[in-house]
C-alpha cells in the first residue's frame, strides 16, 4: 500500500483529492494538511511514501515544504499538484526535490498512476509540453530572481538590503541587471516577465 500525505488550502479541494485518491487500489491517504507547519507536524506519524502538494500554500510555499519533508522523513517523495503551468516553475520544483509537476487539470487515473510511477522511484511531468519546454533558462542569477521575487512582493530597495543583509546600492544593481537581462522597460515590467515564464 502506498501511503500519501495531501496538502492543499483549499478545503474542497483537498478533499476530492483525499477521496479520489482513497478509493485508488494500493494507494491509502495517511494525512492531510492545509500548510505546510500542519503538513511538517504530520509528516512524522504518518511517514508517507508520497507527499502530493501545492505551490502556493499560505507561510512556507510548497517549494520549501518539498525541501523540508525529506529531511523529516528520507523515504518520502514529493509531487506538485499546481495551476502554474510555466517551465520556470516545473525547474524551481525539480531543484527543490519534486519527482512530479501536474496541473490540477490532471485526470483522476492520471493523479493516481503519477503517485505509483514516483512512489516507485521514478519520475512524472504532466503535461508533456512542460517536459518537452525545460529548456528554457531564466537568465537571472539566484540572487537577482531572488532579489526580483521581493520586489514582486511589494518590497522596495531598503527593505529588500534589510531583508537580505546587503547594502542599497547592491540591491539596486541587482535590480537593474534583472531588468536588463530581461529586456524589460521597468521594474514592474521585469517582475511581469519573470512571473510570466516561472522565473520568480
Amino acid at each position: 500500500m502506498i501511503k500519501v500525505l495531501v496538502v492543499e488550502d483549499m478545503q474542497v479541494v483537498r478533499a476530492g483529492l483525499v477521496a479520489l485518491l482513497g478509493g485508488a487500489f494500493g494507494i491509502e491517504v495517511v494525512g492531510q494538511a492545509a500548510d505546510a507547519r500542519e503538513a511538517l507536524e504530520v509528516v512524522g506519524r504518518a511517514s508517507p511514501d508520497v507527499a502530493l502538494l501545492d505551490i502556493d500554500l499560505p507561510g512556507m510555499d510548497g517549494l520549501a515544504l518539498a525541501r523540508e519533508l525529506p529531511v523529516r522523513v528520507p523515504a518520502c517523495r514529493t509531487i506538485m499538484l499546481t495551476a502554474m503551468d510555466r517551465p520556470g516553475h516545473v525547474r524551481r520544483a525539480l531543484d527543490a526535490g519534486a519527482a512530479g509537476y501536474l496541473l490540477k487539470s490532471v485526470s483522476p487515473k492520471g493523479l493516481a498512476d503519477a503517485v505509483r510511477t514516483v512512489s516507485a522511484g521514478g519520475r512524472v511531468i504532466e503535461p508533456r509540453e512542460l517536459a518537452d519546454s525545460l529548456g528554457s533558462v531564466t537568465p537571472l542569477t539566484a540572487r537577482e530572481a531572488e532579489a526580483l521575487r521581493l520586489a514582486a512582493s511589494g518590497a522596495d530597495a531598503r527593505e529588500i538590503a534589510a531583508e537580505l543583509f546587503l547594502g542599497l546600492g547592491t540591491v539596486r544593481n541587482r535590480l537593474s541587471a534583472a531588468v536588463g537581462k530581461l529586456h524589460a522597460r521597468s521594474l514592474v515590467d521585469a517582475i511581469r516577465i519573470a512571473e510570466r515564464h516561472g522565473w520568480i
